[in-house]
């Protein structure tokens, strides 16, 4: 029996804390740290997960997308409802805390009410309160894109999130950005993690045997547990196959049905996926692999107040940046889940204290950077953001700066979901960029490129994600353009969703024989020259002083 109770007594409590003018102190007055981790206990088995936190160690903000496409079978459906359909359909109060942690809904408003979520040390006050609360029955668990996607993350290596993550004591961890690492490192880092880095997914093609461990099986409140990982798929389709060049992924499907039947015959009486898939591919997975008891998805970002259930697995969806760390209380008995009891926890960081261990340990790794992380570079007077299907104004900050710098007629952006928000009137800090640029392959490259060639590309990224079979959607967001509309029509077949490209400057239609200037960035390709992408950014808001992109309309969806 899922009850939202919990969850929905604090919504019920803040609903009424931010009409317009309120101050953020008396929105937190009333939100504490024994709400938000309040919790009736059930049965003998308790999971934590957390997922997705791109290497952020301090509280952020980050706003969730206000469209988010779902296509053939997910249309409609969670994780792609957004704003007040998500809202209503979980009956959460708008203006709420929970409202503000989960929509786009009135963000920058309720983020000065609210302040900011996240930061590691208040998840170690969670992830350590619900251990002392459920001694021996407790597994914590790792989502993965976990050591990648900050400066700290990026200059040490991944070596200052492995570090911070060791005094949370994992159970176990999968993987994707963290492969971007390379291959040795990747192998450097879980050689002596100290906990299984699973990915049951992921073969050593030199030697035609796993790369990892699939699965570990652990005993807790008296329960064998199985629990098996499942690496991202895609890796070296959305990341360069260059830095992992003998390793192959997938979905591997029948390889995971194997796994989780051997863990049966070996006395699991739950098994549970520890998962990177993204959640479409998962609730798919979820209805063609039996078995499985738990999937904890990833990938996605997507931040769900309830469970999904697919036939007898539930699917549990966390969240990003740090925001959520989700509890899922099981009943195991005869190898059967009898009942179950969920929580998102929203990790407000006004409201929850900081976990002394982990804030020593994250003060002592950004102590070498604090000063040069916090240099002011200019200010915005609009919200910048970047997730949801197509650009946010961060990504139009990017191309903007793309543009001027690279002398280009169209830039290109990756629709990569990581990366923090900033209010209107924030002071813009190094930090705010190298959390929207920090990765390990960030050459700003110009190039030509054929209109038509252009629309191959651009047609290529939008059946990546808007294919109707979740096992061929292979990326993130859609890629960002900049001195570019077009139109997308999602109902279309493969090859005939674009249309309507017209370059901003000239307002003319796109020649698909004529050669443009390109400038863009994280190409796959090895070899790629260009200035890091931070760089160049930081460089265009210098000279800008101030930024303040707006929602232009440069893409006109249709057909959804």
């Amino acid at each position: 029996m899922i009850s939202r109770r919990e969850f929905l007594q604090v919504a019920a409590a803040t609903a009424a804390l931010t009409p317009a003018g309120w101050s953020r102190g008396f929105a937190q007055h009333r939100l504490t740290q024994d709400d938000l981790l309040r919790f009736e206990p059930l049965g003998n088995v308790t999971l934590v997960h957390l997922a997705d936190l791109h290497a952020q160690l301090k509280p952020v903000l980050f706003r969730e997308p206000s469209v988010n496409i779902g296509v053939g079978e997910a249309r409609g459906k969670v994780p792609h409802l957004t704003g007040r359909d998500l809202l209503d359909l979980y009956k959460i109060p708008p203006e709420s805390a929970q409202a503000y942690a989960l929509t786009s809904d009135d963000f920058a408003a309720l983020a000065r009410s609210y302040g900011r979520l996240g930061g590691l040390d208040r998840i170690a006050t969670v992830v350590k309160s619900i251990r002392a609360e459920r001694s021996g029955r407790t597994l914590f668990l790792d989502g993965g894109d976990t050591w990648q996607n900050s400066f700290t993350s990026m200059q040490s290596k991944g070596q200052d999130m492995v570090d911070c993550m060791a005094l949370l004591k994992p159970d176990a961890m999968v993987g994707h950005w963290e492969f971007t690492l390379g291959t040795e490192r990747v192998k450097e880092i879980t050689e002596k993690l100290g906990f299984p880095f699973l990915a049951q997914n992921v073969r050593d093609t030199e030697w035609n045997e796993p790369a990892f461990d699939a699965t570990t099986m652990i005993e807790r409140g008296g329960v064998k547990i199985a629990v098996i990982g499942q690496a991202f798929p895609y890796t070296p389709i959305a990341n360069p196959r260059w830095m992992m060049p003998t390793w192959s992924f997938g979905i591997r499907e029948e390889d995971l049905q194997a796994n989780a039947n051997k863990a049966r015959q070996q006395g699991a009486e739950l098994v549970v996926l520890l998962s990177h898939n993204g959640f479409d591919v998962d609730r798919k997975l979820a209805g063609r692999v039996s078995g499985l008891d738990v999937i904890l998805t990833a990938h996605t970002h997507d931040a769900l107040p309830d469970v999904v259930k697919v036939g007898k697995t539930l699917l549990v969806a966390s969240g990003s940046h740090g925001k959520f760390v989700s509890r899922l209380d099981l009943d195991v008995r005869g190898g059967k889940v009898k009942d179950y009891r969920f929580k998102l926890i929203p990790i407000f960081s006004d409201a929850i204290a900081p976990d002394a261990e982990m804030a020593a340990k994250i003060a002592a790794v950004r102590a070498p950077h604090e000063k040069m992380l916090g240099e002011t570079i200019g200010r915005t007077e609009t919200l910048l953001y970047r997730r949801g299907s197509f650009n946010g104004t961060l990504d139009d900050v990017i191309c903007d700066a793309l543009l001027a710098e690279r002398d280009a007629e169209i830039a290109l952006s990756p629709g990569f979901r990581w990366g923090t928000s900033l209010l209107p009137g924030q002071d813009i800090t190094r930090e705010d960029i190298y959390n929207a640029t920090a990765l390990t392959y960030p050459a700003a490259y110009r190039t030509t490129m054929t209109g038509a060639r252009l629309k191959e590309v651009l047609e290529d990224v939008a059946d990546n994600l808007f294919n109707p079979d979740p096992y061929y959607q292979q990326g993130g967001d859609m890629v960002r353009t900049g001195g570019l509309s077009y139109t997308i029509d999602i109902a279309q077949a493969a090859g005939r969703r674009i249309g309507d490209l017209t370059l901003l400057r000239t307002g003319q239609p796109l020649d698909p024989a004529k050669d443009y200037t390109i400038a863009g960035w994280a190409s796959v390709n090895e070899g790629t020259e260009g200035q890091p992408i931070w760089d160049v950014v930081m460089r265009h808001i210098e000279r800008q002083r101030t930024v303040a992109p707006r929602d232009a309309g440069h893409v006109r969806v249709i057909g959804n």
